[in-house]
């Protein structure tokens, strides 16, 4: 276990903002969780910072961060048609997809290049371009941190949904992650229902429809739409996608006729990132902060060390998309 105080947090956080930590615990096992828990005053309060690329921090926090540094994958089953792996909370997510690719596991390629830590995946629920880790999720264990004891949550104690969980809610920084086991498939099957990927493929030979092919794909989109954190701060996408009624969605196509929506159970799901460039945002920048030029979804840090700045800019977009369309967007990225 390591502790560090009065530290800045910029290094553990992918929007790069400057503000001071009071204690930092570095975490290496699940055996030092409890350990950590002997030290900390009842009313401490607790942030559980995994890669750091879904929070936004706008204050100095006065209080202790558990860094996830649980490393380590292996093997804990296999079928003739699945393979269970069991990864380290703290490993990195894209890392772990690419060892995953490499051994032609099927089912999370086209969760490439997504930032951030294998054990903040099942947390925020991530997806992208037709697939969410929901229905990868086998297990995910963990130490609750109320009574130090050790909890596993199959997939259905998840309550999983779109850009949630109940880790998200309920267990936000309560249930400290210390594993996730994801189930794929050893046969081959792929998901190439996003249209960049349907296109890029659709006169191809079914031989170049490989594991390799779709991950460089999907990493070639994302490079192409989104900023490179480490150069450029930022936590991706900031809202998440709204859903409105039938009704409101065939309103706005009369007015906009590019409106592109998409079903969702019996709501229709529309493309924040479109709402936002319609009001204007798309390419802003103010006071080091701003959104970014090819996504307007995306909002950046050019160089402030002030996370406030950043969520000023964020309301200001919100209400402009209110006063626009009368939709509320929901943030994607977690405020301290």
């Amino acid at each position: 276990m390591e502790l560090e105080k009065n530290i800045s947090i910029k290094n553990y956080n992918s929007f790069k903002v400057d503000h001071k930590i009071k204690k930092f615990y570095k975490i290496q096992s699940k055996e030092e969780i409890n350990e950590i828990r002997n030290y900390l005053p009842k009313d401490e309060k607790i942030i559980i910072l995994g890669g750091g690329s879904n929070i936004l921090f706008t204050k100095d926090f006065d209080g202790s961060i558990l860094y996830n540094n649980i490393l380590g994958k292996e093997i804990i089953k296999e079928t003739k048609n699945n393979i269970y792996i069991k990864f380290g909370a703290g490993e990195n997510w894209d890392k772990s997809v690419e060892f995953c690719v490499k051994n032609k596991w099927y089912g999370i390629e086209n969760l490439s290049l997504i930032p951030g830590s294998v054990g903040a995946a099942p947390i925020q629920n991530i997806g992208a371009y037709g697939t969410e880790i929901k229905d990868y999720i086998y297990e995910v264990t963990g130490i609750n941190l109320l009574n130090g004891k050790s909890e596993i949550y199959k997939n259905k104690s998840c309550d999983f949904s779109y850009r949630n969980s109940v880790f998200k809610e309920k267990l936000k920084n309560i249930l400290f992650i210390t594993h996730v086991t994801i189930k794929l498939s050893k046969i081959k099957k792929f998901n190439i229902s996003y249209n960049e990927v349907k296109q890029y493929f659709r006169n191809m030979n079914s031989n170049d429809i490989t594991l390799n092919n779709i991950r460089k794909k999907i990493i070639e989109i994302r490079e192409s739409k989104l900023p490179n954190p480490k150069i450029l701060g930022n936590c991706g996408s900031f809202f998440k996608n709204p859903t409105i009624d039938s009704q409101s969605f065939n309103n706005l196509k009369k007015k906009y006729p590019d409106i592109v929506g998409y079903k969702n159970s019996n709501k229709i799901k529309i493309s924040a990132a479109w709402l936002i460039e319609k009001c204007g945002w798309k390419g802003y920048k103010k006071n080091n902060v701003g959104v970014f030029k090819n996504h307007a979804l995306v909002l950046v840090n050019y160089c402030s060390n002030d996370g406030e700045k950043i969520l000023k800019l964020s309301e200001k977009i919100k209400n402009s998309v209110i006063e626009k369309f009368n939709i509320t967007l929901e943030k994607e990225v977690n405020i301290f």
